[in-house]
């Protein structure tokens, strides 16, 4: 009983730690993925009030391409920052540099293709396969042509704030998000308020407001000061495959979610009309504000599920979906309420007159559709579970019931019968409906009803290491390092490890320990804590201390040590001299420094 009474505390312990960061890294994800959203509801409000319902239609139109680029930046970024994780936890930073430079190199050669097949559709009206409207078509040429100018910069913009996380630079997000939607509202005012430049002012606006948002975000990195370098020699194109081969089953959800657009709007103009794709554009833009809570989650989830993984962590692992379950998804339900309650005002914003047809037809837009939006948080992490430990079977069929087989075919089904509403039924069916796929796979694997968040993950048997192979700890104060060596210690002797090195890895983690919490805990008036983990795998003992205070790395206090004086750092000096191996990174802004002996 003693024994899980331990177990039990040190599993609160790990959880609170991941807790604390998720939350800690979410507002700057929230507000990047909103920024986007944000673009939408002002484009959507200068479309309404001073251009017209069929810009409006344009913007429609043009939703199921925003997705197809979303989906090759998450393609990239995805496939990227799980790359980069997983060899983070791996201690392997020049492949992290290597990721890094790729990345940017792929991103910027696809984005130059897609901005001259942007600018050539528009210029010789090649758009029919999306629209056959006269009155709607040449207006939505304009768009494309204005939206060209800022496939570059969305493409590439979107790379870089994972890596400014991994840089511990989230306020440089953050400022870059800010500065972003300010540009956009003022370029909106002036081109399509003053200027009068209409459905190409509305898209220009954002164009040009991207460029400004990568430019702040790009201005870090080209000043030399991140620790991630681009870099052209030595470059491994071997590489890319990796990238994409991870990368896009994540965003195949969204690849297969441009063909349900299509699918969609053809559905919704052959039975309703034009009105429809503007009732559920401007509901969808005005939607993607909410879902920024949604993608900001996951955002977070990904990073820290690849390096989990990287780690072999399998606690660190189960912790993050138990955050999802008991902190987002309840999260998620109440922005939904507060979204269904204020239908009707935030409907007022785009269009005053409650006669038209298209009010009410947004009004249960924005009635229905966030009843999608907490089933949707548990597949969608599921997916990038499946994308960052291999399981692309999973990725895929999720993927596709998702983009295209139930919302497309829930909406084919009830249009007749429901009408406009039909749209928006599917999207809920479709999440309860992904959500129960992700149980349906489990008990699927186990031969039984998922009965723990392992079972439900279906966590590998051979992944990280058992609970008997491992002893983790968590310090808050001076006085606990104090016993930390003995209990290290008596770990080491019971797996059987000589006396020697027992002694040698009580005394490292005493130290170093002791080190964080003397010299981090009092940097700022946070209150801190120390991870520590002890793991016994194969004939190593690793030793691994992670905590939340300012960066150090041992390693140059070390090089400063290695002097004539050998009064100074002596406890720095042994720990070494003693282990075969010291590594140090500071991951999502944490200190991570491992010891092998």
């Amino acid at each position: 009983m003693k024994q899980a009474n331990t177990i039990d505390i040190k599993e609160k312990a790990n959880a609170k730690v991941v807790t604390r960061l998720m939350f800690r890294l979410l507002p700057i994800q929230v507000l990047l993925m909103a920024v986007g959203a944000v673009n939408g509801i002002v484009s959507s409000f200068f479309a309404t009030n001073y251009v017209g319902i069929d810009a409006m239609s344009a913007v429609g139109l043009y939703n199921p391409i925003t997705l197809l680029l979303s989906a090759i930046s998450v393609t990239f970024s995805g496939g990227s920052a799980i790359l980069c994780g997983k060899y983070m936890g791996q201690n392997q930073q020049e492949k992290v540099h290597n990721i890094f430079s790729l990345n940017l190199m792929i991103s910027a050669v696809v984005s130059i293709v897609l901005v001259v097949a942007f600018v050539v559709m528009g210029l010789f009206d090649l758009t029919g396969f999306l629209t056959n409207d006269p009155a709607v078509r040449p207006i939505f040429n304009r768009y494309l042509i204005g939206q060209a100018i800022g496939v570059f910069p969305l493409i590439l913009g979107n790379q870089l704030p994972s890596y400014l996380i991994m840089e511990n630079k989230t306020r440089l997000s953050t400022i870059a998000s800010l500065v972003y939607i300010a540009c956009n509202i003022a370029f909106n005012g002036l081109f399509v308020q003053v200027m009068h430049l209409e459905a190409f002012g509305l898209a220009l606006a954002s164009s040009l407001g991207l460029w400004v948002f990568l430019a702040v975000e790009a201005s870090y990195f080209l000043r030399g000061k991140s620790h991630m370098k681009f870099r052209l020699r030595g470059l491994d194109w071997r590489e890319t495959r990796p990238i994409l081969r991870i990368g896009f089953p994540g965003a195949a959800s969204t690849v297969y979610q441009t063909v349900r657009g299509l699918i969609v709007n053809w559905l919704l103009a052959l039975f309703i009309g034009s009105v429809a794709l503007s009732a559920f554009a401007t509901a969808n833009n005005l939607m993607s504000i909410f879902w920024a809570f949604q993608a900001g989650s996951l955002a977070v989830s990904r990073l820290l599920i690849s390096v989990s993984i990287g780690e072999e962590d399998r606690q660190t692992l189960t912790d993050i979906f138990r955050v999802m379950f008991r902190r987002f998804i309840p999260i998620q339900l109440v922005l939904s309420a507060l979204l269904i309650l204020c239908a009707v005002p935030l409907t007022r914003i785009f269009y005053q007159d409650p006669t038209q047809p298209v009010f009410m037809m947004t009004v249960w837009g924005i009635r229905i559709l966030p009843l999608c939006m907490a089933p949707a948080i548990v597949f969608t992490h599921f997916i990038c579970y499946g994308q960052a430990i291999g399981r692309q079977g999973f990725v895929h069929i999720v993927s596709i019931l998702d983009g295209v087989v139930f919302v497309a075919g829930f909406t084919a089904l009830l249009i007749p019968f429901v009408g406009m509403n039909s749209v928006y039924i599917a999207n809920v069916l479709n999440g309860l409906f992904c959500a129960a796929a992700v149980v349906i796979y489990s008990w699927f694997r186990r031969k039984r009803f998922p009965r723990n968040m392992e079972e439900l993950m279906v966590i590998p048997d051979d992944f990280g290491v058992s609970e008997e192979e491992r002893m983790d700890l968590s310090v808050r104060s001076i006085d606990e390092v104090v016993d930390i060596a003995e209990r290290v210690q008596d770990f080491c002797t019971d797996r059987g490890i000589d006396e020697r090195r027992a002694y040698l890895a009580g005394l490292s983690m005493e130290e170093m320990a002791g080190n964080v919490v003397e010299h981090g805990f009092h940097k700022d008036n946070k209150n801190h804590s120390v991870d520590v983990r002890v793991v016994h795998k194969g004939d190593d003992v690793i030793l691994r201390i992670r905590d939340d205070c300012v960066p150090f790395d041992p390693r140059e206090r070390q090089a400063l040590a290695a002097g004539d004086d050998i009064t100074k750092n002596i406890g720095i000096r042994m720990v070494f001299q003693t282990a075969s191996d010291v590594q140090y990174q500071n991951i999502l802004g944490l200190n991570v420094l491992t010891i092998r002996i």
